[in-house]
């Protein structure tokens, strides 16, 4: 489905506590972006903006203080597509929630991919709400950036298109683990442009989500990274999604690829021996005892792990049983040899501190006797999740000549 001409409406609550003409320029340059139009209703009461929705086939609504209008959150509200904002932190939210008024980027972007993709395939892999993976299946079209003419290589898809009838039709898989300092406000929507991206490429994507530390723990977040990926092993041919026959997924040529908290997953994944061909790190959190003490994100990594790292570093043993270090079992650059390939990506732009722990990582990797190519070039944290940026596509590059 394409989102034609005054489909989607951003619907904002009375109430809500945001500058209105910040909240129009982020919707607008959104559309731009995505090649949308759309327009921003500032609803007097919760029968306006419920009007104002239902007239659109997409929505985003924030739905800001009164309860009439939060009383509907997650209820049909008429339109094929809608997704919830809430600027603010709310606790228990399975909408998006807490990332500021830039989730209203975040929401449109959500709101349009899930429009242009109404078949992806979601599978659960536990009873948690938060144990999912998203199934893309290969697509036509060129990759590039969402909603405009592709700017990628095109040789890429021809490499892995190549690759797949080599292979009697099994499709290459990558597994995408989403960042966010592993805090509960940030999900796998952070990963779905790149999702796009790589189905069109002729790849097929597993958009894994997973419980975060801040509200299960760090056992349930690396249990279910573990069970995420085992679940990808066991999938049955694949039907559905407009493709003419069914899909074979080849289950030897599996990349897990982690942003930021991500890769930290994605490298313990591999160090734990986790099922895959390619580990890659974009942007990652590869030295959790350096994260720790330099306070990365305002002391991110303690909170995930439930302890500081130790004044000594980390420690392979514990002194009574249950109790070992999770800095020992968890820190990519403290597992090595992690005796996977690994494809460790960092943009030079970007926090230093993980400049840093990505030249360690690849320096000490290769010393330990591992498989490493390290990809440095410009760009942000972000950069590195952009389909258009140049560090990306140098990094899908690398991926497809790894797996074909």
């Amino acid at each position: 489905m394409r989102v034609a001409s005054d489909e989607i409406v951003v619907a904002v609550g009375p109430g809500l506590v945001a500058d209105a003409g910040l909240l129009a320029e982020i919707a607008d340059r959104e559309f731009t972006r995505l090649g949308v139009n759309g327009t921003v209703v500032h609803a007097r009461d919760a029968a306006h903006l419920f009007s104002s929705v239902r007239e659109r086939d997409v929505a985003v609504v924030l739905p800001g203080p009164g309860e009439e209008v939060r009383s509907s959150i997650g209820q049909p509200l008429g339109p094929s597509v809608v997704v919830w904002v809430d600027i603010d932190r709310v606790d228990g939210a399975r909408h998006i929630h807490g990332r500021g008024i830039a989730g209203l980027t975040w929401g449109i972007r959500h709101a349009v991919h899930r429009a242009r993709h109404p078949a992806i395939q979601r599978i659960t892999y536990g009873p948690s709400p938060e144990q999912w993976a998203d199934l893309y299946l290969p697509t036509t079209g060129t990759p590039g950036t969402p909603g405009t003419p592709g700017t990628a290589d095109t040789s890429t898809s021809d490499t892995i298109r190549a690759a797949i009838a080599a292979a009697d039709g099994a499709v290459p898989v990558v597994a995408l683990i989403h960042g966010g300092y592993w805090r509960s406000i940030w999900a796998a929507d952070l990963m779905e442009e790149l999702c796009e991206d790589l189905a069109r490429r002729g790849f097929a994507v597993w958009n894994l989500e997973y419980r975060r530390p801040d509200r299960h723990g760090w056992a349930a977040t690396t249990a279910d990274i573990a069970t995420g990926l085992a679940a990808l092993t066991t999938l049955p041919t694949i039907t559905g999604q407009g493709a003419a026959t069914p899909v074979v997924l080849d289950l030897d040529r599996i990349a897990v690829a982690g942003h930021s908290a991500g890769g930290q997953l994605a490298l313990r994944a591999a160090a734990d021996g986790s099922r895959m061909a390619l580990a890659v790190s974009l942007a990652g959190v590869l030295d959790l005892v350096q994260g720790d003490r330099r306070k990365l994100s305002a002391g991110a990594v303690a909170a995930a792990l439930g302890r500081a790292s130790a004044p000594g570093g980390p420690s392979a043993t514990s002194a009574q049983p249950g109790d070992e270090d999770p800095y020992a079992a968890s820190s990519p650059l403290h597992r090595l040899p992690l005796g996977t390939p690994q494809l460790i990506v960092q943009g030079h732009d970007d926090d230093l501190d993980l400049v840093d722990f990505a030249r360690r990582h690849a320096t000490l990797a290769r010393q330990a006797g591992d498989d490493v190519t390290y990809l440095e070039q410009p760009g942000d944290h972000f950069d590195v999740i952009t389909p258009a940026a140049p560090i990306w596509q140098a990094t899908v590059k690398a991926i497809a000549d790894a797996l074909t």
